[in-house]
């Protein structure tokens, strides 16, 4: 069995994460039952079971035939909650919607999660809109802006040998070439990412250092065809800007963790209306 810190491992709990995780995984493809207890390796009984109890918590879903499944409405009300409750991301959005006026490019923040990075906060670009929001989604670290800032705040010896998962014909899928663009991140101080996600788009990312190494990153993404000389010096000047004014202002700036602050706000102030102010606050009762 195994250990996490010393503790074994709950392996009805671990079992719950792992079906949940790879039905999220799946997006818009349900799965039928045998697929799912043959990829995690259960008996079908037991597969049935688990998914019967977490279909009637709405953590899973299932079509009208009952042979269908996929990830549940509550995994997006928690997922609502981590984002509503992360001071950092309450600190950054103001951030992003200025750069975004600035620049009218599309503006993200994300955070390191494993070898990906998540997106947790987007202002998009009244000049092009995406179909489908990149928030709550996630994209290998090696081929975007944001994990290649985030990379290049990590010793070389932490990157994983490749090859790695190529999404464009001008992603990175071996080790030496991303080594290379790292150390290109560090003289500059910010990262591109020149089709290597998404063929057209033409990313700059900037680690946010209120983290040793940092978790966090901002990035501008601009289409190609928008993209000249001019646009991308003020792009990068722009973010080196809104770089700067979020870690002098987010919760943690000063090593701190931004849990214990805000858990000593609550203790010492008062709440109106959900939110909690300074005891010097006076709630408004009109």
């Amino acid at each position: 069995m195994s250990e996490t810190g010393g503790v074994r491992e709950v392996k009805s709990a671990a079992r719950t994460v792992e079906l949940l995780e790879l039905l999220a995984a799946r997006g818009d493809r349900p799965a039928r039952l045998q697929e799912l207890a043959d990829e995690l390796g259960v008996p079908r009984s037991s597969m049935y079971a688990l998914l019967q109890t977490l279909i009637s918590r709405g953590w899973v879903r299932t079509d009208v035939t009952g042979s269908l499944y996929g990830i549940g409405i509550h995994a997006l009300l928690t997922g609502t909650s981590y984002l509503d409750s992360d001071p950092r991301v309450r600190v950054v959005r103001p951030y992003l919607e200025e750069a975004s006026q600035a620049l009218g490019e599309t503006i993200h923040m994300g955070r390191l999660d494993g070898r990906g990075v998540a997106y947790l906060a987007t202002r998009e670009s009244h000049e092009y809109l995406r179909t489908i929001s990149r928030v709550g989604r996630r994209l290998p670290a090696h081929v975007g802006a944001l994990g290649k800032a985030l990379l290049a705040e990590r010793a070389d010896a932490e990157l994983p040998e490749g090859p790695y998962e190529a999404l464009t014909p001008n992603s990175h899928t071996g080790r030496e070439s991303l080594l290379a663009d790292l150390a290109g991140v560090r003289a500059r101080g910010y990262s591109v990412d020149r089709e290597e996600g998404v063929v057209g788009i033409v990313g700059f990312g900037f680690a946010l250092r209120y983290d040793s190494p940092a978790q966090d990153a901002v990035s501008c993404s601009v289409p190609v065809a928008r993209l000249t000389p001019g646009h991308e010096a003020r792009i990068v000047a722009v973010m080196r800007e809104i770089r700067s004014g979020i870690e002098a202002t987010a919760p943690g700036a000063g090593g701190a963790p931004h849990w214990r602050q805000d858990a000593l706000r609550v203790c010492a102030g008062t709440r109106e209306n959900g939110v909690v102010y300074p005891t010097s606050h006076t709630p408004n009762t009109t």
